[in-house]
């Protein structure tokens, strides 16, 4: 008999850190690879933000605190969350957490009992469904296509939700495919679940300022006040403000959802660092105009990236409103043969011959719920997305 728990069965170890791992394994043999696999800025924390931790430091401020975040820190984000979603919260409805993805998995292990129903549309983040599975759910996968810019339609959401439906999950712009909710788009989802009270709302607003062009971010709660009182509104300073490592989500929700919260992260993680809350205090608080900056920069190379994979042979690379992903198609390279001898049955055998062959990370289509595709992350030099989406055009015109 096993010592481990059977819940372990449920789930698998995320397939974007394991496509990072190996690539990393390879550069260290001294393969020559790019990895357009992490979901990570490669800027640098800006520095009023890091200089503000050094002062928390210097000041002392290295004790525990309370279990979800100074109250300093709290203030910023009921401010951030007034400013920027026109949302007003109070700090006893705030939680601050070990990075995003705590905040989404102690909801989760807060609410859900064996054989609740979470709603998570698809392509998704690769860690919701997973996080669904061990606190006890069960995740229902509602498939968007792109055909519909991956993109939910309210009849997909409707006939997805059940007696059964706790949660829906919504992440907009996402991750994978970087696509975008207009306000319309948003408020025919919204509507749906007016009809459906028993439903809540996850909102994963992660890359909330990462948008181009002319889009305009909003969030549920936001487009249909009256979904404030079910609505979980989680974001984080890990993308925009270029502090992954840091390890800083938040969520403005109900009053006894946060104390709900509180109670599981109470007895796991306890408080996040206290030098990162206070860094997290002059992110939300402090300047904001490099966002603009880095967005035009993010711009730049999405437009490299979308046009350079669509000169490739058997890609189909759309447009994204966001985020720093794209989510091309490989259905036309489906069955074909690579240069050297690799059989492309499906995205997952396509991103491994493409590591392999080329020494590109990407990650296939399969660990976000829709194929065939792959995701490649934009976050990195214009240098070397361009040596990459190079090494894929010559893998795909070797395709037979």
């Amino acid at each position: 008999m096993s010592f481990l728990s059977a819940t372990l069965d449920r789930v698998k170890p995320s397939p974007t850190i394991a496509m990072s791992t190996k690539a990393g394994e390879m550069k260290a043999a001294g393969k020559d690879v790019i990895s357009l696999s992490a979901g990570e800025p490669d800027f640098d924390t800006p520095d009023h933000i890091k200089d503000a931790a050094i002062a928390a430091i210097n000041a002392g401020k290295t004790k525990y605190t309370a279990p979800d975040g100074i109250p300093e820190l709290k203030q910023a984000i009921c401010a951030k969350f007034k400013r920027d979603n026109a949302l007003d919260y109070t700090p006893a409805q705030i939680s601050v957490g070990t990075g995003g993805k705590q905040i989404l998995y102690n909801a989760l292990m807060a609410t859900l009992n064996e054989g609740d129903e979470v709603v998570i549309p698809a392509p998704y983040w690769v860690s919701y469904p997973d996080m669904v599975l061990l606190a006890g759910g069960v995740p229902v996968v509602a498939e968007a296509s792109i055909h519909t810019g991956f993109k939910l339609t309210a009849d997909q959401l409707e006939a997805a939700i059940t007696d059964k439906t706790k949660w829906l999950i919504f992440n907009s712009p996402s991750n994978p495919t970087g696509a975008g909710y207009t306000w319309d788009e948003m408020k025919e989802l919204t509507d749906v679940l007016l009809r459906h009270p028993h439903v809540w709302v996850m909102s994963d607003d992660m890359y909330e300022h990462l948008v181009f062009d002319d889009f305009k971010f909003c969030s549920p709660a936001q487009v249909e006040p009256k979904l404030y009182d079910r609505t979980l509104t989680v974001n984080g300073v890990s993308k925009a403000y270029a502090m992954t490592g840091w390890r800083i989500g938040y969520a403005g929700g109900p009053t006894q959802l946060i104390g709900a919260m509180r109670k599981v992260q109470s007895q796991s993680t306890s408080n996040p660092s206290s030098i990162s809350q206070w860094a997290a205090v002059e992110a939300l608080n402090g300047p904001q105009d490099f966002l603009e900056a880095n967005n035009a920069l993010f711009q730049r190379r999405r437009d490299l990236v979308v046009r350079m994979l669509n000169d490739a042979t058997g890609i189909n690379c759309p447009t994204p409103d966001g985020a720093f992903y794209v989510y091309p198609s490989i259905a036309d390279c489906i069955g074909k043969t690579s240069a050297a001898g690799t059989l492309i049955e499906n995205d997952e055998a396509f991103a491994t011959a493409l590591l392999e062959e080329t020494g590109i990370a990407v990650v296939f289509g399969a660990a976000f719920g829709l194929s065939p595709n792959f995701r490649v992350s934009y976050a990195t030099s214009d240098e070397q997305l361009t040596d990459a989406c190079t090494r894929i055009q010559t893998f795909c015109a070797g395709l037979r």
